[in-house]
């Protein structure tokens, strides 16, 4: 039986985001009709925005909604979708900005995701509801790794509150109007396309400009880092597959790359994949930031086969590799213009897009 038999349409928030556009960009490849939203906000470089969104768009199958999920217009806009599925990814995100704009966090996490649980609540013929929640719940732990049953309630930051208030949300959403929703905490994600904010994308560069990078906890830092392609094939196991074993109607997730990388190592290869060292000045601890995080992907990989794939090593190769192109290209006249770039079929493109191995293998879970 083919998906689209069962899933009619999928609605994506934060679509033209980093892990909202590789989800999309997997879901249309794969023949899914996505619906996407975003409020393209300026919270970083809106052109990377925009870029990703001219990428979607030239599927026939997307349809784009500038549409801020916290306005209320959301629920009338979901009701004349109808979608079977909604991937809720928009969010304002990053834990060190929540500290001085607590109120854009209020706004994005739980006022947005309150009008999507308002629209799922009396939803007709809907399935299912998956939404990004984050490691960062998981707060001031230090038993390793971690555990969906570990405590979740000594936050370090607003960021991570917010997050927890969302699983708590659709908790009792479920328990009041039986919505099915599966809620997915993600561990340090990063790959092409990423957030100019993250460590990653900042490393890569300030080391490419030669000035120096900043590097928190005197370098000891060790990361979950998990990256993109494996994340969002998660997220489509999650929202198009039925779980192998029973689950409840809310269920909480960790997804991570399941093997902690040191700090230093992660900036290792990327010293290596540029040819060229870091200048580091080394900083204390900052507010906010978790010394470790570790997942234990056993559940996610038990119920839905979850199984990532992606070293680290290459990992950073292929974001950078895609760093190279994209701001290489971004910087040419001549090179922007160019359907190449834009064409997402175009074989220069196949370096930033999900492999072709990775959509087969979800195909054959989920059909």
């Amino acid at each position: 039986m083919s998906h689209n038999q069962t899933i009619d349409s999928v609605v994506v928030t934060g679509a033209a985001g980093f892990i909202g556009y590789h989800v999309s960009l997997k879901l249309l490849d794969m023949g899914y009709e996505i619906y996407g939203f975003d409020s393209l906000n300026n919270y970083y470089d809106i052109k990377l925005k925009n870029d990703r969104l001219a990428n979607l768009k030239k599927n026939k199958n997307f349809v784009f909604y500038h549409q801020d999920i916290s306005d209320k217009h959301t629920i009338e806009l979901l009701n004349e979708i109808q979608p079977k599925v909604i991937i809720n990814l928009a969010a304002q995100a990053g834990v060190r900005h929540s500290l001085t704009n607590p109120d854009d966090y209020v706004k994005a996490n739980i006022i947005g995701f309150l009008n999507i649980l308002e629209y799922c609540k009396s939803a007709k013929s809907f399935s299912k509801l998956v939404y990004a929640s984050t490691s960062s719940v998981y707060g001031g732990n230090t038993k390793m790794p971690f555990e969906e049953k570990d405590r979740v309630d000594q936050p370090l930051q607003f960021y991570a509150v917010t997050k927890r208030t969302n699983e708590l949300m659709a908790e009792a959403y479920s328990k009041l109007y039986d919505i099915k929703s599966i809620g997915l905490r993600f561990f340090t994600v990063y790959g092409p396309w990423g957030r100019p904010d993250m460590a990653l994308f900042k490393f890569t560069k300030n080391i490419s400009d030669g000035k120096k990078i900043e590097v928190f906890n005197n370098g000891e830092h060790i990361r979950d880092f998990t990256f993109i392609d494996d994340i969002a094939n998660g997220i489509i196991l999650c929202s198009m597959k039925n779980s192998i074993n029973k689950e409840s109607r809310s269920e909480i997730y960790n997804i991570g790359g399941g093997n902690p990388i040191r700090l230093m190592d992660f900036i290792k290869e990327i010293e290596i994949n540029l040819d060229k060292r870091a200048e580091i000045e080394f900083l204390p601890l900052q507010k906010g930031d978790v010394v470790k995080t570790k997942s234990d992907i056993s559940k996610i990989n038990s119920n839905y086969g979850y199984v990532p794939s992606v070293d680290y090593k290459d990992g950073v190769k292929l974001f950078i590799d895609w760093y190279k192109s994209y701001y290489q290209w971004s910087s040419c006249k001549i090179c922007i213009s160019s359907s190449v770039f834009k064409d997402i079929s175009s074989p220069f493109f196949a370096i930033l897009r999900p492999s072709t191995v990775s959509l087969f293998l979800i195909n054959s879970l989920i059909t």
